[in-house]
């Protein structure tokens, strides 16, 4: 194809630039929120929170990047593998995975390298510009109406044409009004309220911890999954020799941005955080941000749909950022535009090959963070067919990973998305479980 744009200079829009540009002659990105003071392109007001890059998530970008793992670490990210990442449910250290890793680094960071990367890439140029609006003609797009981010509300709109568009506006995306608009239906929406917070601070790092780069605690089968009785939280060590401690809660118990209530419940969490707690001074102010609901659209569900018009990353689905799942799922989106591209299909037809691909990944990622969203009373749905007899097989499962390493590993597994939940209720899985608990 000759041209394909890219709305918005997201993670997910990166990535997907990246997999366009072995296809296209010109790929254009239009960034609508500029680059703030520190060099950092605006806008995702949460990008200063703690972020993960799962093990899976790990692996597809050095897919796209060869190398990039290299550039992190020489920049003063850290790379966690075996007891050096370590997760704790209800206190319980689980036992470790030897194979799996895990970089240790801010988004910012992280999406800088990345940024850098993408514009090396010859045919991939960026606009700011915001997008306003689709050109189709009959059945497919063929364009977008834009103007540059300072152009005042009465500029006239210019238009470039392109064989495909790429939605990467967000969870703010207005690609629904722009396909209502035109007499398209729109992807439904499905919503699960989980009104959650959390807060982020940096600690100067020092000579604690010295065999750990990531420790996650989050409540289990054990105290009900309840935040009260098992405090959530995380610290990862990222560049700049800085700790990057998280720490989150539903409701009323979601964090605040005072620094003694903040150690006063890093003291309640797992030991690494305790110790960071008493040994390590803050580098920086209590930063938080609220999360009120996930979401997710199905694209795949429709019967019509334009051609030349594909949907990344947030704009497709947002789920709940305590499992960190949100920059893996940008680079598997990328992974499935890429087969989808590969596969043969035209550009400018519908791209229903492209969702129904994304479509598995969303799936797997939704499923996972709604068991745990729902074990908390005061979310109420949607539930699953079967949810109380999937609840009662899933609490059975985490309580064997606490002592058994390879329950465990499939279970982590999935958590890293290098496998789809569905793994969890295999015979062998199911078998192994019953063992162990037998045995317990």
């Amino acid at each position: 194809m000759r041209r394909a744009i890219v709305m918005g200079g997201s993670f997910a829009g990166l990535l997907a630039a990246r997999v366009l540009a072995d296809h296209a002659e010109e790929v254009v990105i239009l960034e609508p929120d500029g680059v703030a003071p520190d060099g950092l392109r605006r806008g995702a007001p949460h990008r200063h929170q703690l972020h993960a890059l799962l093990s899976m998530g790990h692996t597809q970008l050095e897919r796209w990047f060869p190398g990039i793992s290299e550039e992190l670490l020489l920049g003063g990210a850290h790379l966690g593998t075996g007891a050096a990442v370590r997760y704790y449910v209800d206190g319980v250290l689980k036992p470790r995975v030897p194979n799996s890793s895990m970089i240790g680094a801010t988004r910012p960071f992280i999406e800088e390298h990345v940024r850098r990367r993408v514009f090396q890439l010859g045919n991939v140029t960026v606009e700011m510009a915001r997008a306003h609006g689709l050109l189709l003609s009959g059945s497919r797009v063929r364009g977008v109406r834009m103007s540059g981010v300072e152009a005042p509300a009465s500029a006239a709109h210019r238009e470039l044409e392109a064989e495909l568009v790429v939605d990467a506006m967000g969870r703010a995306s207005r690609l629904n009004a722009w396909l209502l608009g035109n007499g398209w239906s729109p992807a439904p929406l499905e919503r699960m309220k989980v009104d959650i917070g959390y807060a982020t601070a940096y600690f100067q790092r020092g000579d604690e911890l010295p065999d750990t780069v990531i420790a996650h605690a989050s409540p289990g089968p054990a105290t009900g999954y309840q935040q009260m009785l098992s405090e959530p939280g995380a610290l990862v060590a990222v560049e700049g020799n800085r700790w990057s401690v998280v720490l989150v809660g539903y409701q009323d118990h979601r964090p605040g941005s005072d620094p003694e209530e903040f150690l006063r419940r890093m003291r309640r969490c797992v030991a690494p955080l305790r110790e960071v707690a008493e040994q390590c001074e803050f580098d920086g102010d209590v930063e938080t941000f609220r999360f009120r609901e996930s979401q997710r659209r199905d694209f795949a569900c429709l019967k019509h749909f334009p051609g030349g018009l594909v949907v990344v990353g947030d704009a497709v689905a947002s789920v709940n950022p305590i499992y960190g799942q949100g920059l893996t799922l940008a680079t598997l989106g990328a992974s499935s535009l890429s087969a989808h591209l590969r596969s043969g299909a035209s550009p400018q037809s519908p791209a229903w090959g492209y969702f129904r691909r994304v479509g598995v990944v969303v799936d797997a990622a939704w499923r996972l963070s709604a068991m745990g969203d729902l074990a908390q009373p005061h979310v109420t749905g949607p539930y699953p067919p079967g949810y109380r007899l999937i609840r009662w097989v899933s609490d059975r499962v985490v309580e064997a990973s606490l002592t058994d390493p390879a329950v465990n590993k499939r279970f982590m597994d999935v958590v890293n998305m290098r496998e789809h939940p569905r793994v969890l209720t295999s015979p062998q899985v199911l078998l192994r479980t019953a063992r162990v608990l037998a045995k317990g």
